[in-house]
C-alpha cells in the first residue's frame, strides 16, 4: 500500500484564491447578464502587455532556436550568465550591495522559491509568519510538516509562530520575545501594501544573527518603492547576507505573470546548522536542490528578462510600475471617499481596507460583488489578523479602475452584511 502525506489533509479545504473563483463563478452563473461587468480587482495578475524591449528580446531569441548554429536546449538550471550577472549587477552591486552572480538563481516564480526553499530545511524547526500573510507562506510549511492541527476557525495552526500586523504597528510585527528559526517577512508587504523603514528590517536581522535564524524575504513589490530611504532590498542592512534569503519575481515589474520568471538570492556567508551543531553553508544545497528538481528557465525568457535591465526596458518597466500606481491612487481615492479606512497603495500596488465594525471579510467580499461587481480578496484569507479588511489589486486597465473607483464611491457599507 502506497501511504500519503498525511499533512496534506491538514490544509483547509481550498486554497485562497480558488475559493475566491469559486464563488465568483457561482454568481456570474446565477447572474449571467452581470458576468461581463464584473471588475477583478482580487488576484495580483498583471494586465497591460509586456515591456517592447522584452518583446524584441524574444523575438530575437525565438529566432535563434531556428538555426542549429544558435540553437539552445537545457540550459545551466540556476540560469544563464548573462542574465545571473546583470541581476547582480543592476539590483545589488549598482546599488552598493556585494552579491556575486553564482549567488543568483533563475527560477520561474518566486511562489515555487517560496516552497521549495524548505527542502533544505530539516524538520523541526520553529518557524514565524506575518499575519496576514501570503498565503504560500503557511500552506508549504504545513505540508513540510512545520505545523501542528489547525487552530479553530481562525485560518491558523498549531506550531507556527503568528506576527500580528496591525494598524497600530503600521503592518511591521514587534519582534518575537522567544526564539524563532525561520522568519518570513514580505516587503513591500502583501496583502496590506505596508513597508518597513531601515530601522525596522536592522532589528530583524540582529535578532536573525543573534538567535542563528533565517530570514526568508519577499521583495517581489520592490519595484513600487517611492518613500526615500525605504529600503529594497534585506541586503542593505549590514549583516544580512548572513541571516537572510531574498526572493525577487519578474511578474510584478516586467509583467511576466504568464512568462514566468524570478529569482533567488543565497549568499554564500549563509549558514544553518546540523543537529550535531556544525555549521554548514547553504548555497551548496540550494545549488543541488536547484539542479535536482528544475530544468531552468527557457533560453528565450531569459533573454526577455535580460532586457528588463537594457535603458529602454529600465524605462518601459518604469512606465508599466507608474501606470498601476496611478490606479492604486485611483481606488484609494475612491474607497476613502467612500468613507473607509485605508492602507496601502503609496509603495506597493495593493489597497488594504478595513471594512465597517462588525462586518466579516467574506461578507465584505460578497456585499462588493453582488452589489458592485467587484471581486476583492477577504483578508481573512490571509489570516486571522486580517478578519474585517479587504484587499484591492491594483493591476488593472484604467478604464477598469476608474469604473471600479466609481462603484466604489457608490456604495453604502453600511449596509454590508454582518457577521453570523
Amino acid at each position: 500500500m502506497a501511504y500519503l502525506n498525511e499533512n496534506y489533509l491538514k490544509l483547509k479545504a481550498g486554497y485562497l484564491f480558488p475559493e475566491i473563483a469559486r464563488r465568483v463563478k457561482a454568481f456570474a452563473d446565477a447572474h449571467p447578464d452581470a458576468a461581463a461587468d464584473i471588475i477583478r480587482c482580487g488576484i495580483g495578475d498583471v494586465t497591460e502587455p509586456l515591456p517592447a524591449a522584452c518583446i524584441a528580446a524574444l523575438h530575437k531569441a525565438t529566432d535563434e532556436m531556428a538555426s542549429r548554429d544558435t540553437f539552445r536546449g537545457y540550459g545551466p538550471e540556476q540560469g544563464y550568465d548573462f542574465l545571473r550577472h546583470a541581476i547582480a549587477q543592476h539590483d545589488f552591486r549598482d546599488r552598493g550591495i556585494s552579491i556575486e552572480d553564482d549567488e543568483i538563481f533563475v527560477s520561474d516564480g518566486s511562489k515555487c522559491d517560496c516552497g521549495n526553499i524548505l527542502d533544505i530545511f530539516g524538520t523541526g524547526n520553529r518557524v514565524a509568519v506575518m499575519d496576514p500573510v501570503y498565503p504560500v507562506y503557511v500552506d508549504t510549511n504545513v505540508m513540510m510538516g512545520n505545523a501542528g492541527v489547525p487552530v479553530g476557525d481562525s485560518g491558523g495552526y498549531e506550531g507556527l509562530v503568528y506576527l500580528p500586523c496591525t494598524a497600530e504597528n503600521g503592518f511591521v510585527p514587534a519582534i518575537p520575545e522567544e526564539p524563532v528559526d525561520i522568519i518570513y517577512l514580505c516587503y513591500p508587504n502583501n496583502p496590506t501594501g505596508a513597508v518597513a523603514t531601515r530601522e525596522q528590517l536592522a532589528a530583524w536581522v540582529d535578532y536573525a544573527r543573534r538567535h542563528q535564524a533565517v530570514i526568508l524575504f519577499d521583495a517581489a513589490y520592490e519595484a513600487y518603492i517611492v518613500t526615500p530611504g525605504i529600503p529594497r532590498s534585506i541586503y542593505e542592512i549590514e549583516g544580512a547576507n548572513e541571516c537572510a534569503i531574498e526572493f525577487r519575481s519578474f511578474s510584478k515589474n516586467g509583467g511576466f505573470t504568464g512568462l514566468r520568471c524570478a529569482f533567488t538570492v543565497v549568499p554564500k556567508a549563509l549558514h544553518a546548522r546540523t543537529r550535531s551543531g556544525e555549521s554548514r553553508p547553504l548555497h551548496p544545497l540550494w545549488l543541488r536542490n536547484h539542479t535536482t528538481k528544475f530544468n531552468g528557465v527557457a533560453y528565450p525568457v531569459q533573454r526577455a528578462a535580460e532586457a528588463v535591465y537594457s535603458p529602454d526596458g529600465r524605462q518601459q518597466v518604469d512606465a508599466l510600475v507608474n501606470f498601476y500606481m496611478e490606479n492604486a491612487r485611483i481606488l484609494r481615492e475612491a474607497v476613502v471617499e467612500a468613507g473607509l479606512q485605508v492602507y496601502g497603495g503609496l509603495d506597493a500596488p495593493y489597497i488594504w481596507v478595513r471594512g465597517p465594525e462588525g462586518v466579516s471579510s467574506w461578507n465584505l467580499f460578497d456585499f462588493l460583488l453582488h452589489e458592485a461587481h467587484i471581486v476583492t480578496t477577504p483578508g481573512s484569507g490571509f489570516g486571522a489578523a486580517g478578519e474585517g479588511y479587504f484587499r484591492i489589486s491594483a493591476f488593472n486597465s484604467r478604464e477598469r479602475a476608474l469604473e471600479a473607483a466609481k462603484r466604489l464611491t457608490a456604495l453604502d457599507f453600511t449596509k454590508a452584511g454582518k457577521n453570523a
